[in-house]
């Protein structure tokens, strides 16, 4: 073998070393950017019966939307003195309807129109709407009351496409629609590490949920809480890899080679 075929057989060794370094690191294996992966196959079917976890109780901090209906407009102006007209949509928009919410002070109490303060603490929605429907109902009858919670947002940190807070405009949302709200996982997210940060009355909970598993349907944590934080950690070797295909450097490589190649000759 003489010298320049020696050269030759070198260079065209290390064009596919590059070419097969580059496709290995840029691609992620299907297994690991499946969600619900389950082990019965995946032509099989079953039912899943997920965990409830309790119900949401109010602290300290939150923001309660309360507004009392009425046919009677004399009766709507009682009680919402500052919301306007019955058909009025004005205070209906996020600052609208925060700036007229009723914040849980630090004794877990409200503060509602001619009735004063009004204890909420570790009360669910529903507990909140039945404690008001019946003070209400002692001034006035055929009323109907509105309850949500203003401060339902949840944080998506991480391996998303556009992360940030999103607020919650229903009652229930499960972890998947929450992540649907970020764009969905980037390619190089860690499926089955993920991390969700779970406020409660003793602290900061901190669970880690594997999204590859058929079995996060059945978890308690399957349903997402106000002010949850998901942090979607990113796989392994993501500093080694390419978000996207490098076709330009694989080229400019092969053109170059192939360039150098025919200097040779």
């Amino acid at each position: 073998m003489n010298r320049q075929t020696s050269k030759e057989l070198f260079l065209r060794v290390l064009i596919l070393s590059l070419v097969a370094a580059t496709v290995l690191t840029a691609c992620v294996p299907q297994k690991k950017i499946r969600y619900l992966q389950s082990s019965a196959g995946a032509d099989s079917s079953r039912s899943y019966v997920f965990t409830p976890a309790p119900d949401y109780r109010m602290r300290t901090g939150d923001n309660l939307y309360i507004k009392v209906q009425s046919f009677d407009e004399k009766t709507y102006q009682f009680f919402n003195p500052d919301g306007g007209t019955v058909n009025s949509n004005a205070m209906y928009n996020d600052a609208g309807i925060y700036l007229n919410s009723y914040l849980v002070d630090s004794d877990g109490n409200i503060s509602f129109p001619y009735i004063g303060k009004v204890n909420v603490l570790n009360k669910t929605t529903d507990d909140v709407k039945a404690t008001m429907q019946g003070i209400i109902d002692q001034y006035l009858k055929e009323t109907t009351l509105i309850v949500k919670m203003v401060s339902f947002k949840i944080t998506i940190l991480g391996e998303v496409k556009t992360p940030g807070s999103y607020p919650i405009y229903q009652d229930k949302i499960n972890i998947f629609e929450a992540i649907a709200r970020a764009g969905d996982l980037s390619d190089f997210a860690n499926r089955s590490k993920i991390v969700l940060l779970r406020k409660t009355a003793d602290g900061v909970q901190m669970h880690r949920l594997d999204l590859t598993s058929d079995k996060i349907l059945e978890s308690p944590y399957f349903l997402m809480q106000p002010n949850d934080i998901l942090y979607i950690e990113p796989l392994r070797g993501k500093q080694f890899a390419f978000s996207q295909f490098p076709y330009t450097i694989l080229f400019s490589v092969i053109s170059s080679t192939l360039l150098i190649l025919n200097y040779f000759k």
